[in-house]
C-alpha cells in the first residue's frame, strides 16, 4: 500500500485528493448527491433534501477518521466506504431501494459487519503500536476483537433505528407479514401458556377514530427485520475476522484483506504494517494472551 498521506496533516479536501481513485468516485457521488439536493429542493421534498445534506457530510467520515486516529484507508476500503454512504442514503432512502430490491437492506448490512470488522483489527492495532498502551495479542485474539468490535457497531445501529421510530416515527426497522405467530399474550382453551397460531390470512386493526386496516396476515413490527439484519452483520464480521487471523497469522501477507485494514501512520509519518505485529509475536514463545 502506498503511503497516500503523512500523517494525515492535509485539510480534508487537500486529503481526499491525495488518492487520486477515492478522489474520483468521491467528486462523482458528490456531484450526483448535489444534483439530488437541487432537484429535491425545486420538487419541494425537504426530507430529501435533509438525507441528501446528510450523505454529503457522511462523505466526509473516512478522510476525518484517517486525521483523528493517524491512519491510512485503503483505497479499495475508502472508496466502498463512498458507495456505501450513498447506496444507504441516496438509493436506499431517496431511491426507495429498500422496497425495491428486498436484498438492499441485506447487501448493505453484511458489508457493514465486514467493514466495522476490518476497523475493530485496525483499532487494536493502533492501541499496540501506542507508547502509553503495550499489550500482544494473539492472531485468534485479535480476530476475535475485530468480530466484537463489528457486532457492537451492530447493535448500536439496531438502538439508533428503533430510536428513530420510536421518537421521529419513522420506520428504518421494516415491518414484516407472517402467517404465523407464537405468544404467551393470546388467550387459549388448552391451558397452554403459549398459544400457537398458524395459517393467518388477514389482520385487522381498528382505530379509536373509526379506521379499519386490514393485511394480509400479522404484522411483525421490526423484530424480524432487526434479528436478519444482526445476523447478516454476524456473517460479514466473521468472514473479515477469519481473513484477519490469516492475515495476521502470516505476518501481514494477505491481498484481500490489506485492501480492508487500515494502516496506522507512526510518528515519523511512515506506515506500520499490521504484520509487525504478528513478527513480534511469533519470536516470543510466551504470549501474553
Amino acid at each position: 500500500m502506498k503511503n497516500k498521506r503523512l500523517r494525515a496533516r492535509h485539510p480534508i479536501m487537500e486529503q481526499i485528493k491525495t488518492d487520486k481513485k477515492a478522489y474520483t468516485v468521491y467528486a462523482i457521488l458528490s456531484m450526483l448527491i448535489l444534483t439530488v439536493i437541487v432537484r429535491s429542493a425545486f420538487l419541494g421534498r425537504w426530507e430529501n433534501v435533509f438525507t441528501g445534506v446528510l450523505a454529503s457530510l457522511l462523505l466526509l467520515i473516512p478522510p476525518v477518521v484517517e486525521r483523528s486516529f493517524h491512519i491510512n484507508l485503503p483505497t479499495t476500503l475508502e472508496i466502498f466506504a463512498y458507495l456505501f454512504v450513498f447506496c444507504a442514503e441516496i438509493l436506499g432512502e431517496i431511491g426507495n431501494f429498500y422496497m425495491h430490491f428486498p436484498f438492499w437492506d441485506t447487501m448493505l448490512h453484511t458489508f457493514n459487519g465486514f467493514m466495522f470488522a476490518a476497523f475493530g483489527f485496525c483499532l487494536v492495532d493502533i492501541f499496540n503500536k501506542t507508547k502509553r498502551f503495550r499489550f500482544q495479542l494473539s492472531p485468534v485474539f485479535l480476530a476475535l476483537v475485530a468480530f466484537c468490535f463489528s457486532m457492537t457497531i451492530g447493535v448500536l445501529w439496531e438502538f439508533f433505528e428503533f430510536g428513530a421510530d420510536m421518537l421521529l416515527h419513522t420506520d428504518m426497522q421494516k415491518d414484516t407479514l407472517t402467517a404465523v405467530i407464537n405468544s404467551v399474550s393470546l388467550p387459549n382453551d388448552l391451558g397452554e401458556k403459549v398459544t400457537h397460531v398458524t395459517d393467518i390470512v388477514s389482520t385487522t386493526v381498528v382505530t379509536a377514530g373509526g379506521e379499519v386496516i386490514v393485511m394480509n396476515g400479522y404484522l411483525d413490527i421490526g423484530l424480524a427485520d432487526t434479528v436478519k439484519d444482526l445476523f447478516v452483520n454476524f456473517i460479514g464480521a466473521v468472514l473479515f475476522s477469519v481473513l484477519g487471523y490469516f492475515y495476521v497469522k502470516h505476518r501481514g501477507r494477505g491481498r484481500v484483506a490489506e485492501q480492508f485494514i487500515p494502516v496506522f501512520v507512526g510518528e515519523d509519518g511512515e506506515e506500520l504494517a499490521q504484520g509487525a505485529t504478528a513478527t513480534k509475536m511469533e519470536g516470543e514463545e510466551n504470549k501474553n494472551i
